[in-house]
């Protein structure tokens, strides 16, 4: 192929890590398509083929009605240079690969959507990619829910979870659907599960991280935008209370101007720079320090900054807390 132009000209002599498609076979022979990052110490050559294991992030998309696609992803060059390889799947239910692939995943969540997800895991390790011990889950909104239901059906896979807007708890999320999405409110209920018959009721309660919120033994750090109109404030809130209940740890983040999720740089930078100090303290990925990364954001540490090396420390110098 020529090149005709470069769309980016400010990150092309920058050591970009390079995106590889793979095909990873579900447990019931499903094709996952999914798209694989790894870092450039460990693929120097950038083949796919790494020559060490590096800690890796299972990055997951949201929707789930939507799908990762080929090309430059600014997360998974972020989380290449601090060391992390990523993976992100195109589970079940993810939109492109037909509707057979779709349905696939009605009546799913925490099901064979998360069953994929765990396929996927135990593929990059028996491919080198990583090792067992070494890999976290990350996601926003569907994502940050496959988040924590890694963290409570399967408690031992993950070594660590960022749950970024993500519902904790499926009953409480159909019951705030916003106006805007009441003409696919039968979609959910088909796709998810029905609150107002009995089975379907019993099937939410199951499916929520919540229900088994007291399985959780691996870190968390949870994110949230309080003018969420999508996953409420209050997804976050409970599972933050349940976890307090109970003294497990927690880190929660909360920006009382943002929505469903960060859209202002300022807030937006200020998280990933939470986030790399967390998944560096799990993984042991590089961390570069906060520095000047809350300038003009309004994060807020609801609770847990002490879980994170060097948060309260720094939260404090900006007289915040």
């Amino acid at each position: 192929m020529t090149d005709l132009f470069i769309t980016q000209p400010e990150v092309n002599n920058l050591p970009l890590s390079t995106m590889h498609g793979v095909v990873i076979p579900s447990r019931d022979n499903l094709d996952l398509v999914s798209y694989l990052s790894l870092p450039l110490v460990s693929d120097p050559n950038q083949d796919g083929k790494p020559e060490q294991a590096s800690p890796l992030v299972l990055l997951v998309h949201g929707g789930p009605w939507a799908r990762d696609e080929f090309g430059f992803n600014s997360l998974a060059q972020w989380l290449t240079n601090r060391g992390y390889s990523v993976l992100q799947v195109n589970f079940r239910a993810s939109t492109g690969f037909g509707k057979t692939f779709l349905n696939a995943g009605n009546k799913e969540w925490a099901g064979a959507m998360h069953n994929d997800l765990i396929d996927a895991k135990e593929w990059a390790v028996a491919q080198g990619i990583t090792t067992d011990d070494q890999v976290a889950i990350m996601g926003g909104s569907y994502g940050g829910y496959a988040t924590l239901t890694g963290l409570t059906f399967t408690p031992e896979a993950f070594a660590c979870g960022v749950d970024i807007v993500g519902p904790s708890n499926l009953v409480t999320l159909l019951d705030s659907i916003p106006p805007y999405w009441e003409s696919f409110r039968q979609q959910f209920y088909e796709s998810v599960g029905n609150p107002t018959t009995e089975e379907g009721l019993a099937l939410l309660k199951a499916r929520s991280p919540i229900t088994h919120v007291d399985k959780i033994v691996k870190p968390l750090l949870i994110g949230q935008g309080a003018n969420d109109p999508r996953v409420k404030q209050a997804e976050s809130d409970q599972i933050v209370d349940a976890m307090k209940s109970r003294d497990i740890p927690v880190t929660y983040v909360l920006y009382p101007d943002e929505g469903h999720g960060f859209n202002k740089p300022e807030n937006n930078l200020s998280f990933f720079a939470v986030a790399e100090a967390f998944l560096g303290s799990c993984l042991g990925g590089r961390i570069e320090p906060i520095g000047d990364d809350f300038s003009d954001s309004s994060i807020e540490i609801i609770h847990g900054g002490e879980f994170i090396p060097g948060l309260d420390e720094h939260m404090a110098t900006l007289g915040n807390n």
